[in-house]
């Protein structure tokens, strides 16, 4: 993607029930637009006709009912299991989600831009952001937040958990971190890098 001066790409990413979508909503509501590429990622496999017949030569047809609905607990169940399965749906659907991601931004005149990405680091794509955020939260506290949130067991949570780069790596590229930990206030945490991030333009 080109350069652009007034502005600036943002990526926001961190593991399973950091809360990195919580942290994207308040840059919502100071008025940012954030692009939700896991969101993006789902609507694709249902909506790009060449991508579904693609997920169906892997997977099975199956994997869709009669009315082109996705079955994304039988698709999970088959992933989470399966690494290079996985691997196989992310080289599908990953391309897509760009492209989209790449169309939404250049639509955007804000001065900052997000993409909320679990797999920021993992493929790649934080190489097309100015700037990168880390969400980081004890792992505990994350399947918690899980097993709340989706109804599910402490087994499937961590075997979500275990396919994900683990943070130490993921620190090593990031340019800022963010703790959810609900000991230390987010809100502050959020204006801190929004201020920062600022600076960086104004420098630029």
């Amino acid at each position: 993607m080109e350069i652009n001066k007034d502005k600036l790409r943002i990526g926001v990413t961190g593991g399973i029930g950091t809360g990195k979508t919580t942290v994207c909503k308040i840059f919502e509501a100071m008025g940012y637009p954030v692009f939700y590429a896991d969101t993006e990622a789902k609507n694709v496999m249902v909506d790009n006709k060449d991508l579904v017949e693609d997920i169906k030569g892997i997977f099975g047809a199956e994997v869709y009912s009669k009315e082109g609905k996705l079955d994304r607990v039988y698709l999970s169940r088959i992933v989470f299991q399966d690494r290079d399965k996985l691997d196989k749906l992310n080289a599908l659907v990953h391309p897509a989600t760009i492209k989209a991601y790449e169309n939404w931004e250049r639509q955007q005149q804000a001065e900052l831009t997000f993409k909320e990405a679990a797999l920021l680091f993992e493929t790649g794509t934080y190489k097309l952001s100015d700037y990168n955020i880390l969400i980081v939260a004890p792992q505990e506290l994350r399947i918690k937040r899980v097993m709340e949130r989706d109804q599910l067991t402490r087994e499937a949570v961590l075997a979500r958990i275990d396919k994900q780069m683990i943070d130490e790596e993921k620190r090593k590229l990031t340019d800022f971190v963010i703790d959810n930990d609900e000991i230390h206030a987010l809100i502050p945490q959020v204006l801190k890098v929004r201020a920062r991030l600022l600076a960086q333009l104004k420098a630029r």
